[in-house]
């Protein structure tokens, strides 16, 4: 058994689609994929996916699989990590993600934080998606990472900054001459929404409709920052994002607040609990700092 089938596995699973697991988290084939589940199944003896009107379900086989697989691939990853270790001279690095649209505003603070403290040390950037960067700070892959509070025991979280929702939308558009917009202004728009792979800031957009009473059902989805811009822009859209787009947005795109008590979603700073980096340690030490600066910045 491979440790690319189990990997192949688990992102099936979690995403609850071949589809999506095969696009946004392996880049294969989806057929590709789907092979390479049968031949997995050939060797455990069970089948462990169903597919349904809903998607992709896990057996109860493929649930009590599903957690075995997730050990071993942790394990294997451990493995090498610590193997590369050991091979490599001693040296401070510190590897930090940021979820996809705040590295604009994350990582020139950060960095420079880092250094004031360790001129020396070797910071390594990465960026993706927040639930991605949730599963490689339990990896340990990463020491700690700007992102959304995903559900995860084995991580913790520090509030950096907490973030409303603005509705972005064309320049030209008949809402944009609106000091502020309400949800029911939104009924009649073509309506973006937010695709599954980002669930936290999906929930907080849809609660918040529900809430304000609001059924709309999206024209299309958006997983980042940059396809939300080409598509209000293609479309004459309307998407609800957080505010932190505003340093991404072109002339032909503007942002409004939306009218009374507006939806917030927090950007956190998650490190895996068993991390002992006396790093991690100074950087949460000084990540008041920095959450100072950042509100700072929204500010001006």
């Amino acid at each position: 058994m491979e440790l690319r089938h189990l990997r192949y596995f688990i992102a099936v699973a979690e995403a609850g689609s071949f589809k999506l697991a095969a696009e946004t988290r392996l880049h294969t084939a989806q057929p590709s994929l789907s092979r390479q589940i049968r031949n997995l199944e050939d060797e455990v003896g069970a089948q462990l996916l169903r597919r349904s009107a809903r998607g992709v379900e896990l057996t109860a086989a493929g649930q009590s699989f599903l957690d075995h697989a997730r050990q071993s691939v942790a394990q294997a990853e451990a493995a090498a990590g610590a193997a590369r270790r050991a091979a490599t001279p001693a040296r401070q690095v510190f590897a930090v993600g940021f979820v996809t649209g705040h590295e604009l505003d994350c990582i020139p603070p950060t960095t420079v934080l880092l250094l004031e403290d360790l001129p020396n040390l070797e910071i390594r950037v990465f960026s993706g998606f927040s639930t991605k960067l949730a599963d490689d700070l339990q990896r340990g892959k990463l020491d700690a990472a700007f992102l959304r509070r995903e559900p995860n025991p084995q991580l913790d979280y520090r509030l950096v900054i907490s973030e409303p929702l603005v509705a972005i939308l064309p320049s030209h558009h008949r809402l944009a001459g609106h000091g502020s917009i309400e949800p029911r202004d939104l009924v009649d728009e073509n309506f973006i929404g937010v695709s599954p792979v980002a669930p936290i800031l999906r929930n907080t957009v849809n609660g918040y409709l529900k809430q304000s009473g609001v059924a709309m059902t999206p024209h299309l989805e958006i997983d980042n920052f940059a396809m939300a811009i080409s598509l209000v822009g293609a479309t004459q859209g309307v998407a609800l994002l957080p505010a932190s787009i505003e340093s991404y947005l072109p002339p032909s795109i503007v942002s409004r607040p939306l009218r009374g008590e507006s939806p917030v979603i927090d950007l956190v700073l998650g490190f895996h609990m068993a991390n002992q980096s006396p790093v991690l340690a100074r950087f949460l030490s000084r990540l008041a700092e920095l959450s100072i600066q950042l509100r700072a910045a929204r500010r001006t």
